[in-house]
């Protein structure tokens, strides 16, 4: 199951028609275009990548981490440019948020963008192979002294 949450007011028909590809592109609505993103877990760290073709990293982009929230907001600007006379380019502001497993390690993520993909790694915490959490040692002939 995936992990990823929509932070818009778009409504269930705005997402039937962003599943959908050219020529129906000029039904879309005109409100801010959502990132396309994928996410998995891999050798013990929750990673999701998302397209951002065409951003500038440095001054177009965030990622953010929040109360077990993970938020990438970007802008893509509109150059401005002598005879364009159609365009099919997505521009301005855009999020996403993903809620990050419990076992998420939010002081140790790490974020790359590289040929117009950004890649967020978040550790987890070791919970054992199935994922049932951390064994416990159990004390023999030893009493727990009450805090």
């Amino acid at each position: 199951m995936s992990t990823l949450t929509r932070r818009d007011n778009r409504g269930p028909l705005a997402d039937m028609i962003d599943w959908l590809e050219t020529p129906w592109t000029v039904l879309r609505p005109v409100t801010p275009h959502p990132m396309r993103v994928e996410d998995y877990v891999k050798d013990g760290r929750y990673v999701i990548r998302a397209e951002l073709p065409g951003i500038d990293p440095a001054k177009d982009l965030e990622v953010t981490v929040a109360r077990g929230i993970l938020t990438i907001k970007a802008e893509r600007r509109e150059e401005e440019t002598a005879g364009k006379q159609h365009s099919e380019f997505h521009y301005g502001s855009f999020s996403r948020s993903a809620t990050l497993p419990a076992s998420a390690d939010e002081a140790h993520i790490e974020a790359t963008y590289d040929n117009g993909i950004l890649e967020v790694a978040v550790p987890l915490a070791d919970k054992g192979a199935d994922g049932s959490g951390r064994k416990v040692q159990v004390m023999l002939n030893q009493h727990i002294k009450p805090t």
